[in-house]
């Protein structure tokens, strides 16, 4: 099985993300020193559906972590997926050119269409560390929520009525793209609308909807992370 073929597996996506698990996890811990503080949004809601259905709190996560491993296991045990230490590297490096590019022509994109309304956001009064933290969080909990469970789901549910799986395909990513774009202005700390922001996020939710379309959830996730990790370093300005 070559490398494009076995990375868009769901072994490969699961395996990938536990790095960004492990991460988040703890740096955000460190971040809120001990307290509860803040946290992805999309975090905040997948535990705390966990909580209300009476699960116990970050427990149930660990639970819900291996349950799903065991789930993608017996789901793909027969396919004999061979795991390669260059693959997962390759992951990487995929995701940083990909996190590269989506930047680069979004941003021309909406520079084009419209000016985006300059200011200082929530996000961006906060500690390094708990940006660095955020930004992991957001690679593995928003690529979870919307790509794999909305696009996802969305995308099984229209190719089941659709008499192409492209435009199926398509119908999920253009919703899913402005559901993701509309969420970032909800909430304590969510963002001031503008149409420039809002454009942005919908432009980036197609570009990430349709990684995760073509290349599976692992790169997808590694792709939103070390885009927004590239963004708070200030190394994509």
């Amino acid at each position: 099985m070559d490398y494009f073929r076995a990375t868009r597996t769901a072994t490969y996506g699961f395996l990938s993300v536990l790095p960004l698990f492990v991460l988040y996890e703890v740096s955000i811990v460190f971040a809120n020193h001990g307290a509860v503080g803040v946290r992805v949004g999309a975090d905040v809601w997948m535990k705390g559906l966990l909580i209300a259905v009476g699960a116990p709190g970050m427990l149930a996560v660990g639970v819900v972590v291996i349950a799903i491993g065991v789930f993608v296991y017996v789901k793909e045990r027969s396919k004999n997926i061979p795991l390669r230490g260059r693959f997962f590297g390759g992951i990487i490096l995929e995701s940083v050119a990909y996190a590269v590019v989506v930047a680069i022509l979004v941003s021309t994109a909406v520079t084009l269409l419209l000016a985006a309304i300059q200011g200082q956001t929530p996000l961006e009064r906060m500690p390094l560390l708990t940006r660095l933290s955020l930004s992991l969080g957001a690679g593995l909990y928003e690529e979870l929520l919307f790509r794999v469970v909305l696009v996802g789901g969305l995308a099984a549910g229209l190719s089941a009525v659709a008499t192409r799986r492209e435009a199926a395909y398509l119908g999920a990513a253009l919703i899913g793209a402005l559901l993701f774009s509309a969420v970032h202005y909800i909430g304590q700390f969510g963002d001031a609308f503008t149409m420039g922001s809002f454009l942005f996020r919908f432009l980036f939710g197609l570009a990430m909807n349709a990684i995760f379309l073509l290349r599976g959830f692992g790169i997808a996730a590694w792709t939103h992370a070390l885009y927004d990790v590239m963004v708070v370093t200030a190394i994509l300005g």
